[in-house]
């Protein structure tokens, strides 16, 4: 009954420490989302948006799986907050409809560990 109890308790141990691990990625990730979107306000660069996608999407996948979870829900929630303002801008005539799902394509690049220098444009300032 000892070993029963005490592998119950080791277990409950390691769920907490797991999901505290988890939380904690998903903190940095966070971050590295609003980091990279920063820097795009900031350097308000012609062509540059997918680059700064990719790079916060990159940033905070490398933060382990708590961070791909944030990228996912930050990205996604950002492309259909986008795609609902835009319907009450344009009605329903698709507009940005292929600019989202580019911007889609680079977060998933970013987060799948690929380069966010592929869409890095030319002129950028090494700063980002």
């Amino acid at each position: 009954m000892k070993l029963f109890t005490g592998l119950i308790f080791c277990s409950l141990v390691l769920g907490v420490n797991s999901l505290l691990s988890f939380l904690g990625e998903a903190a940095r990730g966070t971050w590295d989302m609003l980091r990279a979107y920063s820097d795009m306000l900031e350097a308000n660069y012609k062509n540059s948006d997918k680059y700064f996608h990719a790079r916060g999407n990159y940033d905070a996948a490398q933060r382990g799986p708590g961070g791909v979870w944030a990228a996912k829900v930050i990205s996604d929630a950002r492309e259909n907050t986008q795609r609902f303002t835009d319907l009450f801008r344009h009605g329903d005539s698709g507009h940005g409809a292929a600019d989202s799902r580019a911007d889609q394509a680079a977060n998933e690049w970013g987060r799948s560990g690929k380069d966010p220098n592929h869409f890095r444009p030319a002129g950028l300032p090494d700063k980002y």
